[in-house]
């Protein structure tokens, strides 16, 4: 974590900040790259499993009133998991502009929300199918082999957040 907080107080130092669109596009690819990795390997595992795990109940509990707090819990995580939800509305304030700049901004916030709800029901799904009942938080640390690729998506994870 002081780690972390050392790179991002290097990084913030950088001069020219402004002109830096290039690391918001190398954050974005990161994020693409350990998303299609958790995805992949999701799926690669429910095919080898050859059986889907957990079920359309979810975790059985003892009462109902715990299957409540546990869905709500889940709300709580999906909505943290969507930050875009946090700016939209500012961004759409924004859309007053001329025409054909709202025309554009709205075509590109629909297709951002488009393929981030793709990547975190596939990733989501593919997980619980694979893993059942027991999917860990942190989908990447489920998967033991291949390594290479599992550290690989952990050092995009990183430089995606670094990025940010």
């Amino acid at each position: 974590m002081l780690l972390f907080g050392l790179a991002q107080a290097v990084l913030s130092q950088i001069p020219d900040f402004h002109n830096m669109a290039w690391l918001s596009v190398f954050a974005a690819v990161m994020s693409f790259f350990y998303s299609f990795v958790g995805f992949g390997l999701g799926a690669a595992k429910v095919i080898e499993n050859g059986v889907i795990k957990g079920g359309i109940g979810g975790i059985p509990l003892a009462s109902p009133m715990q299957k409540v707090w546990r869905v709500a819990q889940s709300l709580g995580d999906i909505a943290f998991a969507y930050p875009y939800t946090l700016v939209l509305l500012e961004i759409e304030d924004t859309l007053r502009s001329p025409p054909a700049e709202s025309i554009t901004m709205k075509a590109a916030s629909r297709a951002s929300i488009a393929i981030t709800t793709f990547f975190y029901l596939g990733c989501g799904c593919f997980g619980y199918a694979a893993f059942g009942d027991g999917t860990p938080g942190n989908l990447l640390t489920g998967f033991g082999e291949p390594y290479w690729l599992i550290d690989l998506a952990n050092l995009c994870v990183v430089l995606h957040l670094l990025g940010g």
